[in-house]
């Protein structure tokens, strides 16, 4: 697998209301500093997960707080209450779901962004210090090109094909080839590796690895038992996806009984056989008391 091979991939989609970004300086308005900013945001949710990895990666609880919000959202329109005042406050009735994740700006108490992306890099370029380089300068294209296979080789090719009567089935076959080849390219790559791109954790691992846990969390429930078997049989990813459960900063932020709550609220496709089939223990790793973190229903 390369960069060459990755780029082939159709760049990932990120619907975001707020498009705001943090600066280096008072003249780009949203500047960097301590304890400023506040993240909102759900573990349960796959671009909340990410975020919070990256916010514990980077020991930032103390410069910019977490508040972690319900797993499953409390509105009709699929928002959350507790994010209505500040999308009210950021636009005059704002009219669609109060949704996460969400970075806010105490001094004006408004939003900076929603856009998860662009939240995980502004943390790591702007309030990193001397911990660790997440999106090194020379490496932007291949974290692109990661998050990019995993979004369509992976995210949406397993979500083609486990949805019950979804398209065609040649547009089922061809999605579930992707899969199997953007599996099978990824356990040739990281034969040898304890990282994606570098030799030490980046911004890759950490897209790769929360879509591996949607993989086994939530798309596995919609794939037959044969489908699931094959996922399974990559031995050196799972051992990859394993390792980083393990990580503090990975494995304490798992709210699997959240995850599967938000699934079966949101999910109206049928249960196949895969259900049973589970590729990871990730209970082993996950902290179990997602009820510690700080939660509040109200801003």
């Amino acid at each position: 697998m390369s960069v060459t091979l990755l780029a082939g991939h159709p760049p990932a989609q990120h619907t975001a209301a707020f498009h705001g970004r943090i600066g280096r300086d008072a003249r780009s308005g949203h500047y960097a500093v301590p304890r400023r900013y506040r993240l909102h945001l759900s573990t349960a949710c796959p671009d909340g997960l990410r975020v919070a990895v990256t916010h514990s990666l980077l020991g930032l609880d103390d410069i910019c707080p977490a508040v972690y919000l319900p797993a499953v959202p409390d509105c009709p329109d699929g928002g959350h209450t507790a994010l209505r005042p500040l999308y009210d406050a950021s636009a005059h009735r704002y009219p669609g779901p109060a949704l996460g994740p969400v970075l806010s700006d105490d001094w004006s108490g408004r939003i900076v962004s929603t856009h998860a992306p662009d939240i995980a890099r502004d943390l790591a370029r702007h309030f990193r210090g001397d911990r660790p380089q997440l999106y090194p300068c020379d490496a932007e294209s291949e974290i692109d090109a990661v998050a990019q296979m995993c979004a369509a080789g992976i995210e949406s090719a397993a979500q083609h094909v486990g949805s019950a009567g979804g398209g065609e089935e040649e547009e089922r076959a061809a999605a579930a080839e992707e899969l199997t080849e953007t599996l099978d390219a990824l356990e040739r790559w990281l034969a040898g590796r304890e990282y994606m791109i570098r030799d030490h954790l980046t911004a890759a691992d950490v897209e790769l690895w929360v879509t591996l846990v949607q993989l086994d969390t939530v798309h596995r429930h919609h794939l037959d038992a044969a489908a699931v078997q094959h996922i399974a049989g990559h031995p050196t990813l799972w051992a990859y996806a394993r390792r980083l459960a393990s990580h503090p900063a990975f494995g304490t932020h798992l709210d699997l009984d959240g995850i599967a709550r938000r699934h079966h609220a949101r999910c109206q496709g049928l249960e196949a056989a895969g259900a049973a089939v589970q590729i990871l223990d990730w209970a082993a790793h996950a902290d179990g008391a997602p009820a510690n973190r700080p939660q509040i229903n109200q801003l």
